[in-house]
Formats: C-alpha cells, sequence, structure tokens
C-alpha cells in the first residue's frame, strides 16, 4: 500500500511591504491632516454650532431652549429684518456694479503706460490698507452738516441749498455708504484686474489692429474675455462683503436714521448685544439672521461661479 507522506510545511510568506504609492498617499494624508483638524475647529464647529443656536431662544445666559423653527417663521413677519434684506441686497448690487466696472476701466487705462501711472495707482491703493473704522470715522466728518467738507465744497461753488446732513437724510444715506465702499475698495480691485491684464498676450491686439478693430472692439471682444475669470473672483468677493458688510456702516450710521440704512449685519449685532435701552439679547433670533446671510452668500457664489463657467 502506497504511503502518502503529508507535504512539507510552506514557508510563511514575510508581510508584503507598502509600495512607494501608499507611503505617498499616508505622506499626503499627514500633510492635510493639521488644516483639516483646524478646519474642523474653527469653521466646522462653529457653523454646526450657530445652525443649533439659530432653532433656540437664548439671551446668552442660561442654557439656550429649543424652539425649533420658530426664529425663522417670525423672520417672515419682522418689518424690519424686511428693510434690512432689501437694504443689503440694494447694497450689494450697487457696490458689485461699481466695484467690478470702475476697477476694470481704470485697470485698463493704466496699462497703456501713460505717464504717471505707477503714482496714480499707488494713490488709489491707499484707501484700501485703511482700516474701515477709521475710513468710517474720516467720511462722518466729511458728510458732516456744519463742518464737513462735502458741503463746504458746495457752498464754495454757490450750490449751498444741496448742502445737508448726508448720514441724516434717508434718501441718500444709502448712496452716501456706497460712494464711501467704492473708495475704499477701488485700489485692491484695481491691482487684481492689472494683474489679469498682464496675462493677456499682446499679440492679440497686435492682430486686431491689423484687422482694423478700434479700441472699443478690441476691449469688448479680447480684454473683456480675457478677463472673465479674474472678472468672477472680483464679483464673488464684492458680493461676499456686501452681504456681510456691517463695521463701515457700524461706525458711520449705526443702522440709522430710522433704520434707513440697516443692513443684515449690523441688525443682527443689535438683537445679539441687545442694542438699546433695557432691551435683551437675542442670540438665538440673531443667528437665525446670520444663516440666512449664510445661504444668500452660497446661492450667490454658485450661481455666479456657474454663469461663469457658462462664459
Amino acid at each position: 500500500m502506497a504511503v502518502l507522506t503529508a507535504p512539507a510545511q510552506r514557508e510563511q510568506a514575510p508581510p508584503a511591504r507598502r509600495g512607494p504609492a501608499a507611503r505617498r498617499r499616508t505622506a499626503g494624508y499627514l500633510f492635510i491632516l493639521p488644516i483639516v483638524v483646524f478646519f474642523a475647529f474653527f469653521v466646522g464647529y462653529p457653523l454646526v454650532r450657530s445652525l443649533y443656536l439659530s432653532l433656540t431662544q437664548w439671551s446668552g445666559y442660561g442654557r439656550p431652549k429649543f424652539v425649533g423653527l420658530l426664529n425663522f417663521s417670525q423672520l417672515l413677519g419682522d418689518p424690519v429684518f424686511w428693510q434690512a434684506l432689501r437694504t443689503t441686497l440694494i447694497f450689494t448690487a450697487s457696490t458689485m456694479i461699481l466695484q467690478t466696472a470702475l476697477p476694470m476701466l481704470l485697470a485698463v487705462f493704466l496699462h497703456r503706460g501713460w505717464k504717471g501711472s505707477v503714482v496714480f495707482r499707488t494713490l488709489l491703493f491707499v484707501p484700501a490698507v485703511i482700516s474701515l473704522v477709521v475710513t468710517g470715522v474720516l467720511w462722518q466728518l466729511m458728510y458732516d452738516s456744519k463742518f464737513g467738507a462735502l458741503n463746504g465744497v458746495l457752498r464754495a461753488f454757490g450750490l449751498g441749498g444741496l448742502a445737508h446732513d448726508w448720514l441724516a437724510d434717508p434718501v441718500t444715506v444709502i448712496p452716501a455708504l456706497i460712494l464711501v465702499s467704492v473708495w475704499q475698495t477701488l485700489g485692491l480691485y484695481l491691482v487684481i484686474f492689472l494683474a489679469g491684464l498682464q496675462g493677456i498676450d499682446p499679440t492679440l491686439y497686435e492682430a486686431a489692429r491689423i484687422d482694423g478693430a478700434g479700441g472699443r472692439q478690441q476691449f469688448f471682444h479680447i480684454t473683456v474675455p480675457m478677463l472673465r475669470r479674474v472678472t468672477s473672483v472680483v464679483l464673488v468677493l464684492n458680493m461676499m462683503n456686501g452681504l456681510k458688510t456691517f463695521d463701515l456702516i457700524f461706525v458711520m450710521t449705526g443702522g440709522g436714521p430710522n433704520h434707513g440704512s440697516e443692513v443684515l449685519g449690523t441688525y443682527l449685532y443689535g438683537l445679539a448685544f441687545g442694542s438699546g435701552a433695557g432691551a435683551t439679547p437675542a442670540l438665538g433670533y440673531a443667528t437665525a439672521i446670520s444663516m440666512v446671510v449664510l445661504v444668500l452668500c452660497m446661492v450667490g457664489t454658485v450661481v455666479q461661479l456657474r454663469l461663469s463657467k457658462r462664459g
């Protein structure tokens, strides 16, 4: 009878070594881990916390009381909220148009290398490095009804009948604030557009001139299309800054007169910290307004980026 012998026990295979690709992936995860932790701690947690507080009634003391969507339903019947939302949208739309069109036109003008363009560019950029608080105080003095520079110039040219308190008039307060915002940000966006113009191939303009295209045709058919990405970035920045504007208006008008310049930022600040004599802080209600601002920023950014890609 044949004798069957058990096969020799196979030697245990050594553990598989990790390849270079796996080591690179691990190293990549380790490199991005700090920023992920930073984002989760300083952005993710505050966002989740704010969402929770928007569903509560809380004065800042004690434990928040969960009320569900009550704060958001109250917003629908709050006339000051709707007025602040309207003012915010008007301010945002106006600054988006002016703070995009004017820097682009000035950048095209200065890009031609006119004599003194460097000095002019530097002077325009100076307001961008001034804090909004200082800017607000400066222009508040310029708009002063008695001693302001603006009314002084009007009186000097025989237009004293137009002089009045610009920030106390509900008709002129928003245009006055828009002017200050444009003055303060013009230099920053000018530099961004100048950087974009540096990336346009000069041969495109040379070919257009050979074909008989004038300056207007070159601007609309070469400059504007080639600056599409830069314009999208500037529009998004202007939109977000407009929707969450606060410090400039808070310093200059505080939302007055009679809520005439009230924006969502100043309104939620007053609610959160109980502005006014005997007012009780309403942090839950104020946080609900901040959620509205967040949604507006997100929707506006998505729409703008999609339109930019289609273009």
